[in-house]
């Protein structure tokens, strides 16, 4: 006769062992406690910190040049897992409307077609480079394009088409999302809670060898954010080099 209450350590020290394989080679970029191994903004006053074991960001960094978070570390090929939320939106900013092959709709003017919309902004640079920077957003196209890319309109059709979110996969303002990104070469593939967004796209001329930033959007002025400030926190961050 099977007994189930002596088969439950069996069943967890199981899921440990799966859970174990599953994480085996990623490193933790974030220890929940203090901002570790990341490089705070020469007079940032506080504004990028560790709360309640996140990294909280206030969109209000001091910092009179660069206001990122930079990893000291840095990365060539790698995984990067990390999750991310937007605590809220700042204002309503004019998003136009974004086809698949990465270009705006445009009107009978033939100027962008506009909607204003709640959003905050921030995102991921990869290996150093704003260029190469997943947003984290509220735009309809979804988080996880690379906007630098897309909107160059030197590159390619097929560049600028592949960085192009192939689904919508964001959950709602508040609420936490997990990025899964694979940067080999100049080959990027984004997964966002479980669907992938953007599938061996080509980043021409990116660096090979850079560090991570989480990124600083808008600002706070005159007593009120300016629309897409990055209002976000992270946790969960992890990396395995390939």
């Amino acid at each position: 006769m099977n007994h189930p209450r002596l088969l439950l350590p069996v069943l967890f020290a199981a899921t440990l062992v799966v859970a174990s394989a599953a994480d085996r080679g990623f490193v933790s970029l974030f220890n929940g406690r203090d901002l570790s191994g990341w490089k705070v903004p020469a007079g940032d006053n506080g504004h990028w910190k560790v709360l309640d074991g996140v990294i909280d960001y206030d969109a209000r960094s001091e910092a009179t040049g660069d206001k990122n978070l930079w990893s000291e570390k840095s990365y060539k090929d790698f995984v990067l897992r990390l999750d991310w939320r937007i605590k809220e939106t700042t204002g309503l900013y004019p998003v136009p409307t974004v086809l698949p092959d990465g270009t705006h709709k445009k009107g009978p003017d033939g100027k962008d077609i506009i909607t204003p919309t709640p959003n905050a902004d921030s995102g991921i640079y990869l290996r150093g480079s704003s260029k190469a920077q997943l947003n984290i957003w509220c735009w309809p196209i979804g988080s996880g394009e690379v906007y630098g890319y897309r909107m160059d309109q030197k590159m390619p059709p097929a560049v600028r088409a592949g960085v192009t979110p192939k689904v919508r996969a964001d959950k709602p303002v508040g609420e936490w999302n997990t990025f899964e990104i694979t940067l080999k070469g100049d080959r990027l593939t984004v997964v966002l809670n479980g669907k992938t967004v953007i599938e061996n796209a080509q980043l021409p001329g990116v660096p090979e060898q850079g560090p991570l930033a989480l990124q600083h959007h808008g600002g706070f002025k005159d007593g009120k954010y300016s629309p897409a400030s990055s209002l976000v926190q992270f946790r969960n961050i992890a990396i395995r080099e390939l």
